[in-house]
């Protein structure tokens, strides 16, 4: 008999084996082949952009058109990424038909010089293919909610070239404080294989300049911490100016096209006044010379303010490709101030302003792995763990729950 049941306990970890080596196997192929032609679209979109300048004065005509996608849809308030928290907690399928418009929005947001990134529709493009195989495959809840997670790891590896950081950020987002281990294998299975087939499809990783590391003493720790305690506050800010965005959209233009056209012309009217075009799309090529030390001291700034009117007016692509941008800005600005060098501020800013936006600090430290290297992991690692705990409970995504609190304890006694 206990013979029996050791056999039957070792049939169940092959079959859990079996079953998501090709549950993920499937995901990343499908999920690697979508993120390869979303990344060429939305880099398309980038290169006429930059060399059609005249393109910015058509935002307020693609806002009206991603709201008319929307609203023939029947779609007046789009949750976006929000959706995918809700879908990892219950279960629940993503809408049908919601990877056509966030990938159609989210192309015309960065063809016309909006300002926002595209790993927030991965992911939503990503859970939208996993719903579509949980429907097809009749998977249980449970198993449902671990498919989300591989698409999701998915997309943001296919469209990143991070497979590590998007399997981890998949299983820690939507419940900051626990930590499915299960998913582990089938998230980076699945992140991986769309990783090779983005690759195969003429994917790119985001590539990063070298980055110069001081000695670890405790001086250079405490100047990291100081850098994270203002990165975390800044992600507040940038949290809160985004959100204080599209409450007022709301409050005073409830006509969702209206909305999105007024946001077009705003978005534009800023980028005339700032004199460059250096902060509309993703930003990812700003941050990139930050870490090279190039980032003008009020970049951050700007960046922030366009994010807020482009998102908050209803357009696509998500906020952390900017969130990048704003840390590595802040990062270089204040770095030198606490004695660091400018490029290495800027690397840290960018993982610790990330980590402060998505309350995330694991990912987080295995982003500066894939980005920058391991060498300097100590500095990243106290970064994240300053810009976690300051940040508070602001956070990018509304149904994000952080499910222990941050104080432990001690905000009970």
């Amino acid at each position: 008999m206990e013979f029996s049941a050791r056999l039957d306990r070792i049939w169940n970890y092959l079959r859990f084996f079996l079953k998501w080596t090709a549950l993920a196997f499937l995901t990343g192929l499908t999920g690697g082949a979508m993120g390869a032609l979303f990344h060429w679209a939305v880099e398309l979109a980038d290169g006429l952009f930059s060399a059609h300048g005249w393109l910015l004065y058509l935002l307020p005509v693609a806002g009206v058109l991603i709201a008319l996608i929307y609203h023939l849809a029947g779609v007046e308030r789009d949750r976006g990424a929000n959706l995918v928290m809700v879908s990892l907690r219950t279960g629940d399928s993503m809408p049908r038909g919601i990877i056509p418009r966030i990938f159609a929005g989210t192309v015309l947001t960065h063809l016309c010089g909006g300002s926002a990134g595209r790993e927030g529709a991965a992911l939503i493009i990503g859970a939208g293919i996993a719903s579509s195989f949980n429907r097809a495959l009749h998977l249980k809840e449970e198993s449902g909610k671990l498919m989300t997670m591989c698409g999701m790891s998915a997309l943001f590896s296919a469209v990143f070239g991070t497979p590590v950081t998007a399997a981890v950020f998949s299983m820690e987002v939507a419940a900051v404080g626990v930590l499915r281990y299960s998913a582990l294998y089938p998230c980076l299975a699945a992140s991986l294989t769309a990783w090779e087939v983005s690759r195969a499809l003429g994917g790119s990783a985001e590539a990063m300049p070298q980055v110069f590391y001081p000695s670890g003493d405790v001086v250079t720790l405490l100047r990291v911490a100081a850098l994270a305690l203002l990165c975390a506050l800044c992600s507040i800010l940038f949290l809160s100016v985004v959100h204080l965005a599209g409450h007022l959209y709301r409050r005073w233009i409830h006509d969702i096209h209206l909305r999105a056209a007024v946001g077009g012309v705003l978005v534009a009217a800023a980028t005339l006044l700032l004199g460059t075009r250096d902060y509309n799309g993703a930003g990812m090529g700003l941050a990139a010379a930050a870490v090279e030390g190039r980032a003008l001291p009020w970049a951050f700034l700007a960046k922030i303010l366009l994010t807020a009117l482009t998102v908050g007016a209803g357009f696509k692509g998500g906020e952390i490709v900017p969130a990048f941008f704003i840390g590595a800005a802040l990062g270089c600005t204040a770095g030198p101030l606490l004695g660091l060098e400018p490029g290495f501020a800027a690397a840290v800013g960018l993982v610790a302003l990330f980590c402060g936006v998505v309350n995330c600090p694991l990912a987080s430290i295995m982003l500066s792995v894939e980005l920058f290297g391991g060498e300097g992991i100590c500095f990243f690692a106290v970064a994240c763990g300053v810009s976690y705990l300051m940040s508070g409970y602001y956070t990018l995504y509304a149904e994000q729950r952080i499910v222990y609190s941050k104080l432990g304890r001690e905000d009970q006694m």
